[in-house]
Order: C-alpha cells, then sequence, then structure tokens
C-alpha cells in the first residue's frame, strides 16, 4: 500500500486494520510526533476552524514556496488542484491531520522523503529514504527518484 501525504496518514490507519506486506509512505507522516508541533497545537486548540476556507483555494508565491514548486507547468499544476479541490473535504482533512493521534509506526513501512519538504519538514521524520531537493510536490518534479526507490522496495 502506498500513500502519499494525507494518503499516507490514511496508510497508516488501514495498515491497523488489514494487514499489508508494505506500506511505503511518501512525503507523508508515520505518526503524530512527525508532524510539526505547531500543526498538533491548533489542533489541540481548535484553532483550525479559524482559518477561512477558502485560503486554501489560493496559489500563489507562498504556496509556491510551502510545496516546492519549481516551474510555471508545477504552478498551473497546484493551481488546477486547488481548484479542483473540495473546500469542505479539504477543512475536514487539515482538521483531522491537526487531530491526528496515532503514536505508533506502522509495520513493514518505509518512507520516501524530500529533505525540502516545508509541510512535513524531513527533521520531524525518520526517513528510509531521502529524496535530494524534494519538496511536497516531489512526486510530480522527482518522479524518476521515487519510482527508483519504489521498485527496490517492491
Amino acid at each position: 500500500m502506498i500513500g502519499l501525504s494525507f494518503g499516507g496518514m490514511l496508510a497508516a490507519e488501514i495498515s491497523k486494520i488489514i494487514k499489508v506486506r508494505k506500506v511505503i509512505l511518501i512525503a507523508s507522516a508515520k505518526n503524530k510526533f512527525e508532524l510539526p508541533f505547531i500543526y498538533r497545537l491548533f489542533g489541540k486548540l481548535n484553532l483550525i476552524k479559524l482559518i477561512p476556507k477558502k485560503i486554501f483555494k489560493q496559489q500563489n508565491s507562498i504556496t509556491n514556496w510551502i510545496f516546492g514548486i519549481e516551474s510555471d507547468s508545477e504552478k498551473q499544476l497546484l493551481k488546477s488542484i486547488l481548484k479542483d479541490t473540495d473546500l469542505d473535504f479539504f477543512s475536514w482533512a487539515i482538521n483531522e491531520i491537526a487531530n491526528w493521534k496515532n503514536e505508533i509506526y506502522p509495520e513493514n513501512s518505509f518512507h520516501i522523503h524530500g529533505n525540502k519538504d516545508r509541510i512535513i519538514p524531513i527533521k520531524n521524520v525518520k526517513a528510509d529514504f531521502v529524496i535530494e531537493n524534494g519538496g511536497h510536490f516531489m512526486t510530480v518534479n522527482k518522479a524518476k527518484e521515487i519510482e527508483n526507490v519504489i521498485l527496490n522496495l517492491i
């Protein structure tokens, strides 16, 4: 099972219920302690609900920097992704991330993480494979490196 970002957190939870041979997490967190403290603080204080939902729809130089966008085509892709994202789902997902309770590492997990990820900084995670200059958008701009790691794991 492979999970990217929030999907990796879901994969960690699913692996508690369904026995899988391997869990591959990409640009994600294995447990709540790998998330930045500020996320957990916002969750604990219920501050997530104070953030206007429409802020999540805006693609600009700040979101480009946070996601590690490297080219004009990536800017357009991020803009399209944000435009197509359901705000209620996105708001719910952010709240779930901030309030995630998992404290254990998934069994048979392998963690691929970029050393330039600003959403889940590398200093917070114990990555098995580090993608050089990989940001949170590395599945787009570092796809070949990630593919090579995955192929070696399966």
